[in-house]
């Protein structure tokens, strides 16, 4: 069972949640809350099941509306939206795709959000000898029409041991390697939006499909999996 649509009344909640981030006012909700968290739950079981018709997802997990406060200024106790990744599967499969639903502000990221130091280096190194193959990917008119530019944290500088002079250090700067987009709410609630990010993550494979044959090669191209 699977859901294709996103509610006017899940946004409608969430808007609520937002005005009343308490746990008294969330108690007394919850039930309502359950409810829409199951919709949502079979709307992310929706994209998917897509995903998996031209990718291989290893894992779906939609995250809890609790908010860790610990170590955050930030005491509200729950998110106001819903969020959800989606891992590709096995060790030649790099990238992962993750959309979160909020009020004004619903997106969808596909990319690198935290790469290990060892991928990071790999890339950087990568981009240092030849970036055109990763600039041909991202500049594609259809690619950019749908991602717009490459986003993520960067460094100020040039990162140790890259020349800041290099033709590529806008790219070898960066620490995160991430495309996102944007909708609005009635781009959310429409009966295309699941198609939209579905055509969305597809137009994306290119880019895993270059940085996947980075991350599982050597600088001289051999394979580093068995």
């Amino acid at each position: 069972m699977s859901s294709s649509i996103v509610k006017k009344d899940t946004l409608a909640f969430l808007k609520e949640l937002e005005a009343n981030n308490n746990r008294e006012w969330f108690t007394e909700h919850k039930a309502t809350f359950k409810a829409h968290e199951s919709e949502i739950k079979l709307f992310y079981s929706s994209v998917m099941e897509n995903l998996n018709k031209h990718d291989q997802i290893e894992k779906m997990k939609v995250f809890r509306i609790y908010r860790d406060v610990r170590f955050s200024k930030d005491k509200t106790p729950y998110k106001a939206h819903f969020a959800g990744s989606f891992a590709r599967a096995g060790v030649e499969r790099r990238g992962g795709y993750y959309l979160r639903i909020k009020p004004g502000e619903t997106f969808i990221a596909t990319g690198f959000w935290n790469p290990n130091k060892e991928d990071l280096l790999r890339i950087r190194k990568e981009l240092e000898i030849d970036a055109s193959d990763f600039r041909e990917i991202i500049n594609e008119s259809s690619f950019k029409e749908t991602w717009g530019s490459l986003q993520g944290e960067a460094v100020k500088t040039a990162p140790k041991g890259f020349d800041k002079e290099h033709e590529a250090i806008k790219l070898i700067r960066h620490k995160q390697f991430i495309f996102v987009r944007n909708f609005t709410d009635k781009e959310v609630m429409s009966k295309d939006f699941l198609k939209v990010v579905d055509e969305s993550f597809k137009t994306i494979r290119p880019y895993f499909d270059l940085m996947s044959s980075i991350l599982t090669t050597n600088l001289n191209g051999e394979s580093l999996i068995g």
